[in-house]
């Protein structure tokens, strides 16, 4: 099972750091309207059902950690 709540976590995101639905839209080169399907959509039709499948069966839940960029960079050196 997927423990994070995706959508709530790209809405926080978008508030914390200044950006609406539809400028991150622009970003990644789609339309605010699929940006606003995927925050909708539940955790588990976001990720790979077969990962979720295979972490189950290994008696796994799946939790997503969100890195800000700057430290992976840090983080590589």
């Amino acid at each position: 099972m997927v423990k994070n709540n995706v959508g709530l976590d790209i809405k926080i995101r978008c508030l914390q750091e200044g950006l609406t639905q539809a400028e991150v839209a622009e970003k990644i080169g789609t339309t605010s309207q699929y940006v606003n399907r995927i925050i909708k959509k539940e955790s588990k039709e976001l990720v790979n059902k077969t990962l979720i499948e295979i972490m189950e069966a290994l008696g796994y839940d799946i939790r997503i950690i969100y890195v800000p960029m700057s430290k992976r960079k840090e983080q590589a050196k």
